[in-house]
Formats: C-alpha cells, structure tokens, sequence
C-alpha cells in the first residue's frame, strides 16, 4: 500500500499543534525528529546517552510528517494545514517557515522504520519506558512502562511527557485516585499506576487514543487499575452520585488530576479541574510551552488553585497546583 507523505519544516515549539494538526486532518500516522545537535541542553539525569550526528536539523527547529491514504484530497489537506498553522502566530507560537512538501512512499517505508530509534529509556528515578518489541531487564525499584504507541501517538520520551511522569512521581504517595486528562498512549495513567495510585481514569475525545490506551493498559497486566473511557472531563464531573459513576473506577472528587496537554486546550477546562479534585487534590499540568507560562499560571489563581511548584524541561514546564483545603 502506498502512503502521501507530508513534510512540514517548523519548529520544535510549535511540533504539537501541527501534529495535533495532522491527526485532525485525516492521517494514519506522524512522525516528528527535532534537532540532534549536542549543543542542544538535554536532560541526563537518568543516564540518557545522545549520540552525534543524530542528523542536520538547525537547533531548535523539526521535521513533522504525516501519512495520508490513498484516495485523499490533497490539495485540501494542504489547505486547511496552512491555514491552522498560519493562525498559530495569533497566539505566538512561532512555526517558522513551515515549508510543506509531499512526496509518495511504500508503507513499508515509514510504518516499522521508525522502531528502530525507540529505545528503552529510564525518564525518572524509578521508571523506565521500554518499547514492547525490545528485551530488558530491570534493576532493583525500577517499574517498566511497556509501551507500543503506534504511528499515532509517541514515545513518551518527548521533553512534557518525561517532565510529567517526574512531576508524578513527586506527588502520587500511593492510594490516590487519579483522573488522566487527554491521555493519549495511556502512559501517564499507566505510570501513575506503577507508582501506586489505586486507580487511575483515563479519558480522551480521540476514540484512537482511547484504543492505543487500553491497549497498552493490557500490555502492562493494568486493565483492573486503569479505566479508559472517551469523553472530556465535565462529562465524568456529571457522572458524580449516579451508578455511572461506580463504573468508572474513581471515586469523585479525586486526589490527583494530571492533564499533558496543550496550554490553550489547558485553559478550557481549569474549572472543572478544580470541581474534579477534593479538597487539598493536586492538579498537574504538563504541556506548557515557556511563552504560556504566565496566562496558564494567572488562571490557574484566578480560579482558585495555589500553585506550589513548576519544574522546567528545555522549553516546557510543568504546574504543580492545589486546591485548598475548605
């Protein structure tokens, strides 16, 4: 079967929009590679080796693709791409030149290759992401993410998805409930459930996410620990007090609410954020690119969290907020 490959030449801050972008358009899968330059800050705490030449890419900018079937509209798809990414600057998000070119590949090309740079990688002091086709033996304290994320979703070693589970990490005790916002792969969910919490909901408007994520649920032996439904989170808040309730798993309100996500998608739902969590419940945010650090933490204020920390990663940073106690 062959593939229309669409290559967009951006930026690294403005990768998950024109991903987001791209699965919204119709693709059957993304690829992005970022600068493998070593001049580039990079986090080696966990031991992370980076090797040189990764490629040419010009520090700080991306290569984003996408893979579109046979019998697509092209020239619309094109369209409709440029236009979303031309109103990225409206909200100061910088893509770049955003050169887009096509070209036509053999899915052989494209849907393994990729494989063979995803590596187990340890992303916080006690867990490690491990693809599922890949052999590895823990070390003592150390819980493996197995995760097969597909074309679609990635590896989890993106600089919000690591940050994320380090945040995690620092706030789950062990026993909480947990509600995972946008949950993608499934990793979050899955990862807070190897660092305890008793039960974790996972939930997602894209009905792909929410396959990948029971997927990767029963990859992990998770499936009794992690409920994954589709729909936002004022949906779930609605379900308190009735049976549907009993069928998600968590009690409302939770200890724990973490959403990876876009700053502008973040903002939508801060609300109900706080309505989701109990008194004294932590919300962590992920997801934030540097130039929406302000207007993510003033809102987060307005509505009533205090902010007790943000951990940084390159460009991204994670919010660490909590409801009050009454």
């Amino acid at each position: 079967m062959h593939w229309h490959e669409l290559t967009i030449h951006t930026t690294e801050e403005a990768i998950e929009m024109i991903s987001n972008f791209l699965h919204e358009a119709g693709a059957g899968g993304v690829t992005i590679e970022e600068s493998g330059t070593l001049n580039k800050q990079r986090d080696t705490t966990y031991g992370e080796l980076y090797q040189s030449p990764l490629n040419d890419i010009p520090e700080g900018q991306a290569v984003v693709q996408g893979y579109f079937a046979d019998g697509t509209d092209l020239k619309e798809v094109e369209a409709v791409i440029r236009e979303r990414i031309e109103e990225l600057r409206s909200y100061q998000i910088d893509p770049g030149e955003a050169l887009i070119s096509w070209k036509t590949v053999h899915e052989d090309d494209w849907a393994n290759a990729w494989k063979q740079y995803f590596k187990p990688a340890r992303v916080t002091e006690r867990l490690t992401i491990k693809p599922t086709w890949e052999s590895y033996t823990a070390q003592e304290g150390e819980q493996i993410i197995e995760l097969d994320p597909g074309m679609a979703f990635g590896t989890g070693t993106h600089p919000t998805t690591s940050l994320c589970l380090r945040t995690l990490e620092s706030v789950v005790q062990g026993g909480e409930d947990v509600i995972d916002v946008g949950t993608g792969s499934g990793i979050l969910a899955i990862g807070a459930c190897k660092l305890g919490a008793k039960h974790v909901l996972a939930i997602d408007l894209d009905p792909v996410a929410v396959l990948s994520a029971k997927e990767n649920t029963s990859l992990n032996g998770l499936a009794d620990e992690i409920t994954v439904r589709e729909g936002d989170l004022l949906s779930i808040i609605k379900t308190s007090g009735t049976d549907e309730e009993q069928e998600l798993g968590v009690q409302l309100p939770v200890q724990i609410v973490v959403a990876n996500i876009l700053a502008e998608i973040i903002l939508l739902f801060v609300s109900d954020v706080y309505e989701a969590l109990q008194p004294g419940g932590v919300y962590i945010a992920s997801g934030i690119y540097k130039n929406k650090e302000d207007v993510v933490e003033q809102d987060l204020l307005a509505k009533g969290f205090i902010v007790e920390a943000k951990h940084r990663e390159e460009d991204w940073i994670a919010f660490v907020a909590r409801k009050p106690f009454e």
